[in-house]
């Protein structure tokens, strides 16, 4: 078998890390797919996923010389985290997950999903389009009341504007906060566009934690270098409330409004070893750095 052919995974090849990997290490933002017939979309989803399954994400972390994974809940499934549970169950005691619930869930639900190893709820603004900020707060408020009651934290995907709209509240929020993706900043604006402030004074309060992580949502630059800047002002703002993720098996970017539902959409081929050696990159190698944000940080978080 070729090298080639080793470091693949779902036709995708990953590089390998180029520093010595911090044991408990953990990828914070993943999803599972599959097999759809045992686990089902949701009718009103907006793209559907091919295959992914744990043991592609087990060779993937294998790859990548990670020990940890916090699985999240994608749109496709909605509210049913059945895929999600399953994953949970043959990863073990090295998996953690972020389900997708709805704000009237039993507490024998959300107990469920707790003693399987669920530790916070996704409110995915973004993908569903949900630019109001009234809106956004709604949702927020009441999935925080939810969940404080069981120690989770709140995660959301949504862009700088709404963040910057919402800061009073955000953070004065009775769950952690944590941000996908760099909080949808653009990269190309650089650290002085117009939300970006509000992210770093969360981050910098201690009120919120931001995923490090798909930078092809961000930026359109080769090796995504405009990210640098972006990513370094938001470790030094507080790296104690820096997260890094894969964002595997990464779901188009843009999608075809017109696309049918019957169509499989392929995923987008990121090398997710580039990914880890930029974070090394992005501390200029510190290994303390790198410890509080692949190990310290997300077993803080997640209960590792």
């Amino acid at each position: 078998m070729t090298e080639r052919n080793e470091r693949t995974v779902l036709g995708v090849r990953h590089g390998a890390p180029a520093f010595e990997v911090p044991a408990g290490a953990t990828d914070t933002h993943v999803h599972v797919f599959g097999p759809a017939e045992h686990f089902p979309f949701a009718a009103d989803r907006s793209y559907t996923p091919g295959a992914a399954a744990v043991a592609d994400l087990e060779r993937l972390q294998a790859l990548l010389r990670l020990d940890r994974v916090v699985l999240v809940q994608p749109s496709p499934y909605g509210t049913d985290n059945r895929c999600l549970l399953a994953a949970l169950s043959e990863l073990g005691a090295r998996a953690r997950a972020v389900a997708v619930v709805d704000p009237i869930a039993s507490d024998e639900e959300l107990q469920h999903l707790r003693a399987a190893g669920v530790r916070g709820v996704r409110l995915n603004l973004e993908s569903a389009g949900q630019h109001d900020p009234a809106v956004a707060l709604d949702g927020v408020r009441r999935l925080a009341a939810r969940i404080a009651p069981l120690g989770w934290h709140l995660q959301t995907y949504t862009t700088l504007p709404v963040i910057a709209a919402l800061e009073a509240e955000l953070s004065t929020l009775p769950v952690p906060l944590v941000i996908d993706h760099f909080g949808r900043a653009t990269a190309a604006r650089g650290i002085e566009q117009p939300g970006f402030a509000a992210l770093l004074a969360l981050v910098g309060a201690g009120r919120a934690y931001v995923k490090l992580s798909a930078p092809c949502r961000i930026s359109a630059a080769s090796d995504y270098a405009d990210v640098a800047d972006i990513a370094q002002a938001l470790i030094r703002a507080n790296p104690d409330r820096m997260l890094w993720a894969t964002d595997w098996p990464h779901t188009a970017r843009r999608r075809n409004p017109n696309a049918l539902l019957a169509a499989i959409e392929p995923f987008e081929p990121e090398d997710d070893g580039r990914a880890l050696n930029r974070l090394n990159e992005w501390t200029a190698g510190d290994r303390d750095l790198m410890h509080r944000i692949l190990v310290r940080n997300p077993a803080r978080l997640y209960g590792f």
